[in-house]
């Protein structure tokens, strides 16, 4: 068979089977009459051979060791080219992803992508103060990608540039709260509590939804930085959360203030004097949480407040029953 047809049937160019013969790799078994290079059939096959071993990545020098050496052993060059190809995936991957980011924001020009790219490899410098004035930039200066910037602040360890990542999320736009959704199901904890004060610091509806949704969340700690995100809001689904905290004395005086917060809502007033009541009944409540919770009534207007502190003012809790009566006082005072 001439060379044009085994090109013809292997899908191998004529260049490309002179150069394997320049190699070594196949030899025509000869030429015809006028010169042109003849194959048989056990050159096509070996042809074939050398392909197959091409497709999986091996370099012509690795297939002609496979092909003739009866010593090269697969095994370690397979795990060899599982590496290689890796790693490869991996660059492209965060190659398609830059180009992705850059694409989003819409750039005008080329100078628009230079300043993109230098941000964004700025956000993944070792140096803090670096990734902070990356952050600041990002809303400043050129916009950054939100994407880019929910996986900055996911990762933020350093608390300083962590709040510039929030502050310039905050400005970003609407996408970033479905981003930080996602973190909040992380497997790492880290992570969830960052996504949660992100989420916590963008003042819009999704934002105050995707919070209402982390109050069942099982990490205790989400939901308790959303209960106080929503109780800075006037949203009323946050209060059982807030009372659980000031019993359990976990950010005790921040959900205290967020309860004094909704209180100025009247119709919550009740509600929240109710739950605080109905928690300092408990037997299992213990002192110092008792304590906790008759000094938060002190900021819930309402007679069902009043009625309470008149009822604790004669606890056999001698601490309890001063602190209600401390609290009557400056209540009577301020009518």
């Amino acid at each position: 068979m001439l060379i044009g047809d085994v090109a013809r049937r292997s899908e191998v160019s004529a260049r490309m089977l002179r150069h394997y013969e320049s190699l070594g790799l196949v030899r025509p078994t000869g030429r015809t009459d006028s010169g042109y290079r003849e194959y048989s059939s056990e050159n096509i096959r070996r042809i074939f051979h050398i392909e197959s071993l091409r497709s999986l990545g091996l370099s012509l020098r690795d297939v002609r060791r496979a092909l003739d050496d009866p010593g090269f052993a697969p095994a370690e060059l397979v795990d060899d080219l599982i590496r290689q190809t890796r790693d490869r995936i991996a660059a492209e991957t965060e190659l398609l992803t830059r180009l992705r980011r850059i694409g989003a924001v819409e750039p005008a020009g080329w100078e628009d992508v230079l300043q993109i790219v230098a941000l964004l490899q700025a956000l993944g410098s070792k140096n803090a103060g670096a990734r902070q004035r990356a952050a600041l930039s990002a809303v400043v200066e050129v916009p950054v990608p939100v994407e880019a910037l929910v996986e900055a602040v996911l990762s933020e360890s350093d608390p300083n540039v962590a709040g510039a990542l929030r502050w310039a999320l905050a400005q970003s736009g609407e996408d970033g709260p479905a981003l930080l959704a996602e973190g909040l199901g992380s497997p790492a904890a880290e992570v969830r509590k960052r996504a949660v004060e992100s989420i916590a610091e963008i003042p819009n509806g999704e934002a105050t939804a995707l919070l209402q949704d982390a109050l069942t969340n099982p990490d205790i700690v989400v939901r308790r930085y959303a209960a106080l995100a929503l109780g800075a809001r006037g949203v009323a689904d946050a209060v059982p959360t807030l009372i659980d905290m000031i019993v359990e004395e976990r950010n005790d005086a921040d959900a205290a203030d967020a309860l004094s917060t909704l209180a100025s809502d009247h119709a919550l007033a009740d509600q929240i004097a109710t739950g605080l009541v109905g928690c300092l009944a408990r037997s299992t409540i213990g002192s110092s949480a008792r304590r906790r919770l008759t000094q938060a009534l002190a900021d819930i207007p309402g007679t069902t407040t009043s009625r309470a502190l008149a009822d604790l003012s004669h606890d056999e809790d001698r601490v309890v029953a001063l602190t209600a009566t401390y609290i009557l006082k400056l209540r009577n005072a301020r009518q």
